[in-house]
């Protein structure tokens, strides 16, 4: 008699969801913990660690439950736009469960406080809070949360979880570098070097003069691109040109796919200054900076070192979506500055990096679509051109679909600029100031004009939310998600259950 083998089914539909859900949770509610280490240094904030301890715990053990349907068991692929469901739905759920210690503390009501959440986790770092009178644990907790949502959640789940599958998710995050042909191993790599340059930026900070926990939160803020300060005046507070030029540097390399990181640390420069994004992001500086000084000098009565001092700074904080400052106040400046900014924020970050932003590659591929379009329009018909750029790895054919996704995107990209600055504009703030805002807020830069503050009408911060939240997640992701629950719900009305 034949025995009979039992080949237990992979697990998939929502079953799988709800366990990476679950995997998800449980690193949520770690990081809502992980703050709680400062009590150490500050134990005057131990009356506030109870805020922490209840979203934490009960996150990872209702993590640990959901991951029991999936532990063990052999993992089959995700359904298409089932990768976007996983990802928007992890989003939300760490942006409410991290906001629950503000809602706590009695201070902050949901809407602020998830404004807040929100910024922290795409890395934007407009602020309700009042970092002047917040404890060192609420602000460890804000720059907790934009250290990992630098990185992103997926990645840190498959630098401790080895997944076959994890590919998906991590490209429906918004990553698309991949160091090494093992995931888990490219994750780990990424890790160690965001974690080296932190560290870097924390010994450099205070070797300048700068206390070591505002090192620790700056360092964070610089490289995660995210810009919070525990300072009102930002960096402008220190007045220190050496404390700026560490911030530029890690700005810069926060700013950078973490592909090329690997190329420049390897040191293959070639490879590395020949990438497409960083002759994009070396010509938009070199092009803005003396534009905003000449206004700063001619305008403002600004001297020469100052006024480029001051624009290089607030060109490479807009352009690499970071946000700090190191002016009094935007609301104040010229209307053409504010322009310049408008424009360099809205092309934002490269691909693959913590930065925000339509992005650098996509900018390059559309400027040079535009010169191969004029180049065969006048030269002669029957020379065949190659349409190439350099990636990070290689000089590499361009086709015209590429050129089309790219073009879609930044139509798409600019309506909901332009939908979110008219909604602004619709509670009396000029034009101008609600572009400025809303670019920010698209882009997760966070410089502000003064429109998304603590006193702030509700439908304005929940529109700044939203466009931080869409913009990180780079629109597509989102709209695909809503697109996919839609069907699912469909299928439920009509009986169609799988």
């Amino acid at each position: 008699m034949k025995s009979i083998t039992y080949c237990e089914k992979p697990v998939v539909g929502y079953k799988l969801i709800l366990g990476y859900l679950g995997v998800l949770l449980m690193i949520i509610g770690t990081i809502v913990l992980l703050p709680l280490l400062i009590l150490f240094f500050y134990p005057q904030d131990l009356s506030e660690a109870t805020y922490f301890i209840l979203p934490g715990v009960l996150s990872i053990i209702i993590g640990y439950l959901l991951f029991f349907l999936i532990r063990g068991k052999e993992k089959g692929r995700l359904e298409r736009n089932q990768d976007a469901i996983i990802v928007v739905v992890c989003w939300i759920l760490a942006i409410v469960i991290t906001a629950t210690p503000f809602m706590l503390s009695g201070k902050y009501n949901f809407t602020q406080a998830v404004f807040e959440m929100t910024s922290a986790w795409s890395t934007t770092g407009l602020t309700v809070v009042d970092v002047e009178n917040t404890s060192h644990l609420f602000l460890m907790h804000r720059s907790t949360v934009l250290f990992f949502g630098g990185v992103g959640l997926v990645l840190i789940m498959l630098s401790v979880f080895s997944d076959s599958h994890g590919m998906q998710l991590y490209n429906a995050e918004g990553h698309s570098d991949r160091l090494l042909p093992n995931l888990i191993k490219s994750a780990r790599i990424i890790l160690s070097i965001y974690l080296c340059y932190i560290i870097g930026g924390v010994i450099l900070y205070v070797i300048f003069g700068m206390p070591l926990f505002d090192a620790v939160l700056h360092s964070i803020g610089a490289l995660s691109t995210g810009g919070f300060s525990n300072r009102a005046q930002s960096i402008a507070y220190y007045d220190s040109f050496p404390i700026e030029l560490i911030t530029i540097i890690l700005m810069i390399l926060g700013n950078i796919n973490f592909l090329a990181h690997l190329f420049l640390l390897r040191g293959k420069f070639r490879n590395f200054f020949h990438y497409c994004e960083i002759k994009c992001q070396t010509i938009v500086i070199a092009v803005a900076t003396p534009i905003i000084a000449f206004i700063l000098i001619y305008a403002l009565q600004w001297n020469v070192s100052d006024g480029f001092r001051a624009s290089l700074f607030q060109v490479v904080s807009a352009l690499t979506t970071t946000g700090f400052q190191t002016v009094p106040s935007f609301h104040a400046l010229p209307s053409a500055i504010l322009t310049v900014l408008i424009v360099v924020q809205l092309i934002g970050g490269g691909i693959g990096s913590t930065a925000g932003g339509i992005k650098q590659y996509r900018i390059w591929v559309l400027v040079k679509s535009a010169y191969w379009k004029i180049r065969s329009q006048y030269l002669s018909n029957k020379v065949v051109y190659t349409k190439k750029i350099y990636r990070i790895d290689k000089l590499d054919k361009v086709d015209n679909q590429e050129i089309i996704d790219c073009g879609i995107y930044v139509f798409v990209y600019l309506c909901l600029f332009f939908l979110g600055s008219f909604l602004l504009s619709c509670y009396g703030f000029s034009l101008q100031d609600c572009m400025f805002e809303f670019s920010s807020a698209l882009s997760t830069v966070g410089l502000s004009a003064g429109i998304m503050t603590y006193d702030s009408p509700s439908f304005v911060l929940w529109i700044g939310t939203i466009g931080m939240f869409v913009g990180r997640l780079e629109i597509f992701i989102v709209f695909m998600a809503m697109i996919k629950v839609k069907d699912q719900v469909k299928k439920v009305f009509k009986g169609e259950r799988r």
